[in-house]
């Protein structure tokens, strides 16, 4: 898995205070720069603590007599955010390029960077078969010869998901979400040139594709795990004891989510009437336009737009926020990522409600479904461009413009508090 909390089997091997474990992923596994164990924390109190982003694990003993119960089976190992570095067990072979489609402009960038993993590479380039159906790609003579080397696949019908090691995205985050609903398990590194209207999921620039494109390629490079949700709809009409519905769990019906799952009113004039529980127990019933349950990702789309707070992708996070509640005392929520999340309509609901993920394959909720939303242990391993927190704040500045105001002029002399009063 390449969760950032990671069980182990066993103690590992120390030599100072770095771990000699790899956490390896298909064809490719992310090296634990400093890696720092629960229990190392307990043996060695004098440790100081570097720049991690994880926070200092808290003291066990509260005041002089009471501390927390030891369990030998709860030791973790904690892998610091910034210390996961992308490295490659095996040379990537197969590299999935995903374009924007009916954008012309990105016609040229796209023929340039498949003409450079093919010919420079000797890579095998996937692509979507409605990509290279385009007419300007056939009229394109010069480009031929790459294009009869391209593998084509179909969305919904061809399985790519074993013979990808690499996916390189061509537009805005639409492409990078897009991405994401084609590995609904395991999903190989995603590099996202920002070639779109917005780009806060897209951190590289095209016009230096080739040297990025090798450095990938390489190894050695700072990603972001962003989490998903895995989301099931319950029909009421096939719902099963519960013993059955486990069995079962693995069949269709589940949705990797990269930024939200969106429940509202549809076309109905009504309130939409859902209620929101939290591990069985029902934590409210949400009156307005719908509610929004989103990853840390998530929270600077849709929820953004709703009054929720950004959360950085590394995070362990699950957000809830309402659409136009009828209630001022309606706050965006953030819960654990442990939890589990069940949305039903309220009994005395007028209207049925509407769920899409990510944007698609929206559906309508009656009256007995019910829609299942659990952290999910499929992240997203996005490649970043400098490190994980620079590529953050440098899209909320430059997409969101966050925090962007006209500089208070200073004071052209000093003056004390008197001097102001009179």
């Amino acid at each position: 898995s390449l969760s950032p909390i990671v069980k182990l089997q066993n103690k590992p091997n120390w030599t100072g205070s770095c771990s000699t474990h790899k956490f390896k992923f298909k064809n490719f596994c992310f090296t634990p720069i400093c890696h720092l164990p629960i229990y190392f924390c307990f043996l060695l109190p004098f440790y100081r603590r570097a720049h991690f982003l994880h926070g200092p694990y808290p003291a066990t003993h509260f005041g002089p007599k009471a501390c927390i119960l030891p369990n030998p089976t709860s030791v973790m190992h904690i892998q610091d955010p910034a210390s996961q570095r992308l490295t490659w067990t095996n040379p990537p072979s197969n590299v999935l390029v995903i374009r924007k489609i009916h954008d012309e402009s990105l016609v040229e960038p796209f023929k340039e960077l498949c003409r450079y993993l093919v010919e420079e590479k000797q890579l095998m380039v996937y692509v979507e078969r409605r990509v290279v159906e385009d007419g300007t790609l056939k009229d394109d003579e010069l480009f031929g010869s790459i294009c009869n080397q391209l593998c084509t696949f179909r969305e919904g019908f061809d399985d790519i998901s074993d013979c990808i090691d690499l996916i390189i995205c061509l537009g805005g985050d639409g492409t990078l979400l897009y991405a994401s609903s084609l590995f609904q398990g395991s999903v190989p590194p995603v590099m996202a040139f920002h070639l779109g209207s917005l780009g806060f999921l897209t951190p590289f620039k095209f016009e230096s594709y080739k040297t990025e494109v090798a450095k990938v390629l390489e190894g050695n490079a700072a990603i972001t795990l962003r989490s998903r949700l895995k989301v099931k709809v319950v029909k009421a009409a096939v719902q099963q004891p519960h013993e059955e519905e486990e069995e079962g769990e693995e069949e269709g019906g589940q949705q990797q989510v990269l930024n939200e799952v969106v429940v509202d009113r549809g076309p109905s004039s009504y309130l939409s009437n859902v209620d929101l529980y939290l591990n069985g127990r029902l934590i409210t019933s949400v009156q307005g336009d719908g509610v929004i349950v989103s990853t840390p990702t998530g929270s600077t789309a849709y929820a953004a737009a709703a009054g929720a707070s950004m959360i950085h992708p590394n995070v362990p996070a699950i957000m809830v926020t309402p659409i136009c509640p009828h209630s001022l005392s309606f706050r965006p929520i953030v819960v654990p990522a442990g939890v589990e999340l069940m949305i039903t309509l309220s009994p005395d609901a007028r209207n049925t409600a509407w769920v899409s993920f990510d944007g698609r394959k929206r559906q309508e909720i009656q009256h007995g479904d019910c829609i299942k939303i659990t952290a999910s242990c499929y992240p997203v391993p996005s490649i970043c461009c400098h490190d994980l927190v620079y590529d953050w704040f440098e899209s909320l500045a430059q997409c969101l413009h966050w925090n962007v105001r006209k500089r208070q002029a200073g004071l052209a002399q000093p003056s004390d508090s008197s001097d102001t009063e009179n």
